[in-house]
């Protein structure tokens, strides 16, 4: 099998280029189980802190829009102020690729390799791919940050919040969870709500929780549109520039870039969930660094340095989840290449990228929060698959149109076909 374009990833980003490529008659393979961090990694119940404008994934036309399909299927939906359950956006993204990539090929890559001419990929049905050029499209599955102090527990001890979507088994335990975000906050309320005793413990001095959606006259809110106009990243001048300007971003000098990327967009929980854990008065433990833990007999042991009061806190629970978000680092892939690994140019671990999202590695292309370093926040968000879709697809097919210009009269030449 031989392809012109390789995408590895079936999720927002991955789906939607694949949509634009195939409308511009783009030669193009797309490999990974559609949806399936969505599926596999996110609680199903889950309300989504993105309003549902911004949940859309993106097809030329824009004929499979999330408001139709939560029409066609009768799911409350509207643009703001509705949360959209993680079930109904993964549901939303199968239909998606059923009706715009029908051809997905529904197999995980195993292996990437750079030949002379492209790429090699190994799949898991023990075929492979020759590729002229790779799109990276992997998502975040690869990079759950855990903090070193619980790198020595029992791995049965400790989940990140990517692990687990159902809670029941926790039932009567004594959880720790170590974080200040949405996922931090998420889990404690699936956790109370399943008899456990979660306990939210994070070295932040407050844990914001965002407000739920409240009628207000239309003059205050035509100032606070004009205070703070909303876009697909939220609210605020800069969620609007970096959702708007992601050129402009990427002009930036590296330094600033990440240090944006870093910062914009802080923790902040959705008002569904962090409304369980309000109400329920699940505790908050701020201020608390976690320092080490341990196994005391069958409880784990944490220790804390209080940040305010100066001094040791310690605590013993059952489980520890870590809602410490993630850590983006092309090393962690582990289907890529070492040497491939090796070539590439990065700027804080992610790759430094053209304005086409073409890395170091001629060929090789990223996009989705891999990209968020060259791009800024848009990229980390589902809202950026719409500009990574447009841009890639029109960067191909003027590749694709000058390669055949090129070969003229004679015929186009084709990358040697893995065995």
């Amino acid at each position: 099998m031989n392809t012109d374009i390789a995408i590895i990833g079936a999720g927002p980003y991955g789906l939607s280029l694949a949509a634009h490529l195939r409308d511009r008659g783009v030669d193009f393979r797309i490999f990974g189980r559609p949806m399936a961090f969505w599926r596999d990694h996110v609680p199903s119940k889950l309300c989504l802190k993105a309003e549902g404008f911004a949940l859309d994934l993106f097809d030329p036309k824009r004929q499979s829009t999330l408001r139709q399909f939560c029409a066609e299927r009768g799911h409350p939906y509207a643009p703001t102020g509705v949360p959209i359950p993680a079930r109904v956006f993964t549901e939303y993204g199968e239909e998606f690729q059923k009706t715009h990539v029908p051809h997905l090929q529904p197999h995980n890559v195993t292996h990437l390799s750079r030949t002379q001419d492209g790429f090699i990929l190994r799949l898991e049905n023990g075929k492979s791919v020759v590729a002229r050029n790779v799109v990276m499209a992997i998502g975040i599955g690869d990079f759950a940050n855990v903090p070193p102090p619980v790198r020595t527990l029992p791995p049965e001890r400790v989940s990140h919040t990517f692990a687990q979507t159902d809670f029941a088994r926790f039932a009567g335990q004594r959880v720790a969870v170590i974080g200040a975000g949405s996922s931090a906050v998420d889990t404690a309320s699936f956790l109370h709500e399943a008899g456990a005793e979660p306990v939210i413990c994070t070295r932040r001095p407050k844990i914001w929780i965002n407000h739920p959606p409240r009628k207000i006259p239309l003059l205050k809110l035509l100032l606070t549109r004009i205070k703070k106009p909303r876009s697909g990243l939220g609210t605020g001048w800069r969620s609007r520039m970096a959702s708007d300007l992601p050129d402009v971003f990427h002009m930036l000098p590296a330094r600033l870039r990440l240090r944006i990327t870093r910062g914009h967009l802080g923790p902040a929980a959705g008002w569904v969930t962090g409304q369980v854990v309000r109400d329920n008065k699940v505790p908050i433990c701020l201020n608390l660094d976690l320092r080490r833990a341990s196994m005391r007999g069958q409880a784990i042991h944490l220790e804390f340095a209080d940040t305010e009061q100066g001094t040791m806190r310690e605590m013993d629970v059952d489980h520890v989840f870590l809602g410490t978000g993630v850590h983006i680092d092309l090393a962690r892939i582990p289907f890529l290449d070492r040497a491939l690994v090796a070539s590439i140019r990065t700027e804080d671990n992610m790759p430094a990228l053209s304005r086409n999202f073409e890395s170091s590695v001629p060929g090789l292309h990223f996009i989705g929060p891999l990209a968020a370093g060259s791009f800024g926040p848009l990229l980390r968000f589902a809202w950026g698959a719409r500009f990574a879709a447009r841009r890639l697809s029109g960067r191909f097919r003027r590749q694709a149109a000058g390669a055949w210009t090129r070969s003229q009269p004679q015929s186009r030449p084709q990358p040697a076909l893995a065995q």
